[in-house]
């Protein structure tokens, strides 16, 4: 098996443990958007400063010790900043992230995102298609 296969099906494993964990220990739902939006919140659920935390030192250890896992910036930060705002909105508009919807939505069987993520890459796929044809690649 090639060696990019097997890390990405451990890093879905990880995702799924952790959101699992969070389910099952703090009895919420794992969804990044969510947790960020709610993290100033004192509602006894500050589980969310730790899982917050996590995610960023995951990160910058992974940067420290294997760069190549979290690769450059594929657009400058004047298009990244509003388009990650953008996301943003519409993942506090749709009450959650297409991951969120994805791996929390879906594996609880929720009945929301099992109508949102089909639309989602549906989506997807006409905006690739369009995106292509516009730039020629098709």
């Amino acid at each position: 098996m090639h060696t990019s296969v097997i890390e990405s099906v451990i890093g879905g494993v990880l995702i799924g443990l952790g959101s699992a964990v969070v389910l099952v220990f703090h009895g919420r739902i794992a969804g990044i958007s969510g947790i960020v939006a709610n993290s100033l919140q004192r509602d006894g659920r500050e589980f969310r400063f730790g899982f917050l935390a996590g995610l960023l030192a995951i990160g910058a250890l992974l940067a420290a010790l294997w760069p190549q896992s979290v690769g450059a910036s594929v657009s400058p930060w004047w298009l990244t900043v509003p388009a990650g705002l953008i996301v943003g909105f519409g993942a506090g508009t749709s009450n959650g992230c297409t991951s969120g919807h994805g791996v929390c939505g879906i594996g609880r069987g929720s009945p929301r995102s099992l109508v949102a993520v089909p639309v989602f890459m549906i989506t997807a796929a006409i905006t690739v298609a369009v995106v292509a044809r516009l730039r020629g690649a098709a």
